[in-house]
């Protein structure tokens, strides 16, 4: 039971209100790694796993657990007996799948999302199966289940104060008929520090078309256990919250099923799979360098380099590994991937193609980056003449060589130029992208930079606002275009003398920084030198 309720506890909830109407327009508020999450499970159902999978997630686990002799026999027992048909059985018996799994999709970790893959489609597979076994049997009729487990203080406080509004649980959500089970998981809180103890009384509509879930009594390594277990990213509504005894500090939350078939959204999620193009392993790189994972990113596609020998594979990997380059600071690496698929894409693809104008756009941000404006611009033209007179008109490869062109304008100091360009991709922007797209954060970004540079601070600060708003709402919490968002804010708080807002922002940059990007990346640096200024105005 220590095992189970550990992770209980760690089960990540996304909590969000309504609006003054009462509607339900914000669940586009729900916490961004519900979407990519979900885009991840997509991946991987695609994905033919092989044998091969389970061997590799063995040794993964091995390592893991080395000097653990207990736990090495049982991932012995994993490795002779597993099947996808066993799922269940071995993820609600053995913390070595439970725990992994449940803390990959908390922490959006790739590299043990990509371990595990086969065993996050198996699973949810097998309860999709007994979901529609079992559906029919509830004949639609509502009925309740129970789920005991503790929320930190601060989760528990929003949670309380929205009631109408949503609660989305990010993992594969277990629980059960038997409401003094649940109970006594609650109970088990009582006594850590900033820690409520919950107890989520469930109603569940068989006719809402949702996530799916099953009664997995005969599946589950517990045997008799009267548990439901819901595969990854269940929303429920919020109602009433209660103590349910004066002498014991445990509430009581009720919740019900609903769907999260949200349109904006949906319309968010859609739009990045279509980016995640291509298929299988190479759209899982894409996501990874998409969530700011760029480590783990590179080490797949290095991997998927030396299984291929097609040209237009290679073509992507090497532009995909310059990206990622780029986003570390490693500006050289950088261009010498872009040249290596710019030699490919020369010889094997046609010279107006959007490959060819990618890796120019992407070679120009380089060059940008290492300060060599006139190279910078050169490689933009020739991206920007691809796009503009191929059809069909590809509007965001389009509008970001544009916003890309404007930077190097603003570099130069040339800002009224800047504004210029940056104000032609924000319109384009608006007839191709969901308004709730990171691209907006981008542009707003550098528009505040702009007024920041004239020393209109306030309209920076309006504009680097707005870019936060939908940096936070679109991207994981330790994203560096998040890091950029506030450190941004931060700047213009400094040039508007509030030292105070801008130490306070800049530091939360800053520790972002440190968990998303090499130690020695520029854009660290210069965060940290931005803290030192304004420790010494204070």
């Amino acid at each position: 039971m220590a095992i189970k309720q550990y992770n209980q506890d760690n089960i990540s909830v996304s909590v969000v209100g309504v609006n003054e109407e009462g509607s339900s327009k914000n669940l586009d508020q729900l916490h961004p790694s519900v979407m990519y999450s979900q885009i991840f499970k997509g991946i991987f159902l695609e994905i033919e796993h092989g044998e091969k999978a389970v061997q590799d997630y063995v040794k993964y686990c091995q390592q893991e657990y080395q000097g653990n002799t207990k736990q090495l026999k049982i991932i012995d027992e994993f490795q002779r007996n597993y099947q996808a048909s066993s799922a269940i059985w071995w993820y609600t018996g053995h913390n070595f799948t439970y725990n992994l799994l449940n803390g990959a999709l908390r922490a959006l970790n790739g590299a043990v999302l990509i371990q595990m893959g086969f065993f996050l489609s198996d699973l949810h597979q097998q309860i999709e199966k007994l979901y529609k076994q079992q559906v029919s049997q509830y004949h639609e009729n509502v009925f309740t289940v129970f789920r005991g487990q503790g929320l930190s203080e601060a989760d528990f406080e929003k949670l309380a104060n929205n009631k109408d509004g949503f609660i989305s649980f990010n993992n594969f959500l277990s629980t059960s008929t038997n409401r003094d089970i649940s109970r006594c998981f609650a109970e088990s809180n009582l006594g850590p520090p900033n820690v409520v103890s919950i107890l989520f009384k469930i109603i569940i509509d068989p006719k809402v078309s949702t996530t799916p879930f099953a009664c997995i009594r005969e599946k589950s390594c517990f045997e008799g256990e009267e548990e439901i277990l819901f595969s990854i990213h269940t929303v429920f509504r919020i109602g009433d919250t209660r103590k349910i005894d004066n002498n014991i500090s445990i509430f009581e939350v009720d919740l019900k099923l609903t769907s999260d078939d949200d349109p904006e959204l949906r319309q968010l999620t859609d739009y990045i799979r279509k980016e995640v193009d291509g298929t299988g392993w190479y759209r899982m790189g894409k996501l990874l360098r998409k969530i700011g994972q760029f480590g783990k990113a590179e080490y797949l596609y290095l991997a998927l380099l030396e299984q291929t020998s097609n040209d237009i594979d290679r073509v992507l990997i090497y532009k995909e590994l310059g990206w990622l380059k780029d986003d570390q600071g490693q500006y050289t690496e950088a261009l010498q991937f872009y040249d290596e698929s710019l030699k490919i894409c020369q010889a094997t693809l046609p010279e107006d193609g959007p490959q060819l104008a990618a890796i120019y756009s992407n070679t120009g941000r380089a060059y940008t980056n290492m300060g060599d404006y006139s190279k910078a611009l050169e490689f933009y033209e020739r991206s920007h003449e691809i796009y503009e007179t191929s059809l069909p008109l590809n509007g965001h490869d389009l509008a970001n060589t544009i916003s890309r062109i404007g930077e190097v304008y603003d570099n130069m100091g040339e800002y009224s130029k800047a504004l210029e360009f940056y104000e032609k991709s924000h319109k384009i922007c608006e007839t191709v992208l969901p308004l709730n797209h990171p691209h907006f954060a981008l542009i707003f970004s550098k528009i505040g930079q702009v007024y920041n540079k004239l020393g209109v601070s306030s309209k920076a600060l309006e504009f680097f606002e707005k870019g936060l708003e939908i940096t936070k709402r679109a991207l994981p919490p330790n994203h560096p275009l998040l890091a950029a968002s506030y450190n941004n804010i931060g700047t213009a708080y400094y040039n508007m003398n509030d030292y105070s807002k801008a130490l306070s922002f800049l530091e939360i940059a800053f520790a972002i920084q440190q968990k998303s990007l090499p130690s020695n990346h520029p854009l660290t640096k210069t965060t940290n030198d931005n803290i030192d200024h304004v420790k010494k105005k204070m």
